[in-house]
């Protein structure tokens, strides 16, 4: 959590495109920077099987030629009978282009229109960088808070609250219809009939502090894998900041996203915790007036940098603690050897109920003051 940094974010299309930006241009969340086609679906028809002759044969049949555009319901092919009635013609199954005819196999496949991608900003900020037929790298001093685990894509919207404390239950009664195209902030729990109703009164996305596995398997309909999150389809992002379970929201998590209550945030869901690690964020621009402050980069993760001190408040990212808030005690600069045989460098650190612990430091993450 970083009440004032610098965020860049890399925005690279799956594909080579066009660029629309330039270094320097101020741009929003929705701007789009880059654009292109992905190829559309291919699809397969049996075309000697459905005429019954062989594949050496299939081009003799055939009523299109390779490159040639075809409609919906349109004859690809047809065998020529001497009884007229005894013709038989294979329709194409969808609007598209024929792109191979196979003389092997005797199949014919079409291919579906390609489909436009926009490549959005995600921030309001400035480009600071261009790649060529690739995208852009977007800068933005802002807020910053990042939480432990969340579901779901990109969004953007206005910050509101639904919560009189941290401790709070976001529950159906506390969700408007106000709330619409919000990114809404609740306190230490959600469970599946407030997200049922966030989803109907069309929220952008929660922050909340917790939610339940079992909730949450529900939702997805599935066991959640150990890959990355964020391409789910639930009908909005989800960022849960403490863990699972009812966990009240850190206080200064909260407090921090209440004081922004009415300002335009972009956040996502998308989750890794394994090598590479990305974490769900919450990014409120502060305007052009924090523009040059001078605050270091957060870069892509905003992970644990390398100044780690003597009480810093950390997050523990990692079982058995996961999820944990607490405080840097001490550094130890020897390796340590864990159960798994491997040697790390760790640091003792004080829960807030006194007890003190041993981490590697590669599992925690600095909450900035």
């Amino acid at each position: 959590m970083a009440p004032q940094t610098v965020v860049r974010k890399r925005r690279i299309l799956p594909i080579p495109g066009q660029v629309l930006v330039h270094e320097g241009q101020a741009v929003t969340a929705t701007t789009v920077i880059a654009q292109t086609e992905l190829p559309g679906k291919v699809h397969a028809v049996n075309v000697v099987n459905l005429l019954g002759i062989v594949p050496q044969e299939v081009r003799r049949y055939m009523l299109k030629r390779e490159g040639d555009a075809v409609g919906a319901g349109e004859p690809l092919a047809e065998n020529k009978p001497l009884i007229k009635w005894l013709k038989t013609q294979v329709p194409s199954p969808i609007t598209g282009t024929i792109e191979t005819v196979s003389e092997v196999t005797g199949q014919v496949f079409l291919r579906e229109p390609p489909r436009p991608l926009a490549l959005t900003a995600y921030l309001d900020g400035h480009v600071v960088e261009t790649f060529p037929g690739e995208g852009a790298t977007v800068e933005t001093a802002c807020s910053l808070v990042q939480g432990i685990f969340g579901i779901g894509g990109e969004a953007v919207g206005p910050i509101a609250v639904a919560a009189d404390n941290r401790e709070d239950e976001l529950t159906p009664d506390r969700i408007t219809d106000a709330h619409r195209g919000t990114i809404l902030v609740g306190g230490s729990l959600i469970g599946r009939d407030g997200f049922a109703r966030a989803k109907q009164a069309g929220v952008a996305a929660i922050v909340v502090g917790g939610i339940h596995a079992l909730d949450l398997k529900l939702l997805l309909g599935r066991d959640l894998g150990v890959a990355i999150t964020g391409t789910e389809q639930v009908g909005l992002t989800l960022i849960i900041t403490e863990g699972f379970g009812r966990i009240a929201m850190a206080r200064r998590t909260f407090d921090l996203l209440t004081s922004k209550v009415g300002q335009r945030a972009s956040c996502s869901g998308a989750t890794q915790i394994r090598a590479g690690v990305i974490r769900p964020e919450v990014i409120v621009p502060l305007g052009e007036q924090a523009a040059g402050s001078g605050q270091r980069a957060a870069g892509e993760t905003g992970g644990v940098g390398s100044g780690l001190q003597v009480g810093d408040q950390i997050r523990i990212i990692r079982e058995p603690y996961f999820g944990r808030i607490c405080k840097v005690s001490a550094l130890q600069a020897d390796l340590r050897l864990l159960a798994t045989e491997s040697k790390v460098r760790v640091l003792e650190a004080e829960l807030d109920d006194g007890q003190h612990i041993v981490v590697p430091r590669a599992n925690v993450e600095l909450l900035e003051a």
